[in-house]
């Protein structure tokens, strides 16, 4: 899994809008891809040609090796339909899906540092333990925790943690699947 394009501060306004989107939220497109080198950057550099407002790109393997799922998030405001068209015309791209209007499963992964004392490090851990986030890491003056769920669940924990002192945050992006039977 591969992410680009900056990610919001957690905490924000735009943060703690869901990839899921709707209404005039963010648009998060599904695009199957073939899995060869330099897809990412193709389809990068036609995001960029365009000028499209790219909030997120995740990159993931499916479940044929041949095969990537990469996850576009838009801007709010931005035309999901038109960035799908101009996806569709790349030859590695098997099929686009706007997601933002279907019901979906939406996941993200977190790794979160948090700078803790003996006063504080109990406190971290019920936090952690409400937000059935699991200690990956730990040390004399830090824990390192891991969280999944939807963003806003990843955005709460955040901003729960930032009053200990949170050293170091990486997030995969969202990543996506349409429920039920239908393929994504």
């Amino acid at each position: 899994m591969a992410s680009a394009a900056p990610t919001p501060q957690p905490g924000t306004a735009a943060a703690t809008a869901t990839a899921n989107g709707g209404g005039g939220g963010p648009r998060t497109l599904g695009v199957l891809v073939e899995m060869r080198a330099a897809v990412l950057e193709r389809v990068a550099g036609l995001l960029r040609r365009r000028g499209y407002p790219v909030r997120e790109l995740v990159l993931g393997r499916t479940e044929e090796p041949h095969l990537a799922r990469l996850f576009v998030v838009l801007e709010e405001g931005a035309s999901g339909e038109q960035v799908a068209k101009n996806l569709n015309k790349l030859v590695d791209v098997r099929r686009v899906a706007d997601l933002s209007a279907q019901p979906t499963v939406v996941r993200e992964l977190a790794l979160i540092k948090v700078d803790v004392t003996p006063g504080t490090r109990q406190e971290v851990l019920l936090a952690a333990r409400v937000f059935r986030a699991r200690v990956v890491d730990m040390g004399e003056r830090t824990l390192t925790l891991e969280v999944s769920g939807r963003p806003e669940k990843v955005d709460a924990l955040y901003r729960l943690l930032r009053r200990y002192g949170v050293r170091e945050l990486v997030r995969s992006g969202p990543l996506a699947l349409v429920r039920g039977p239908q393929s994504t």
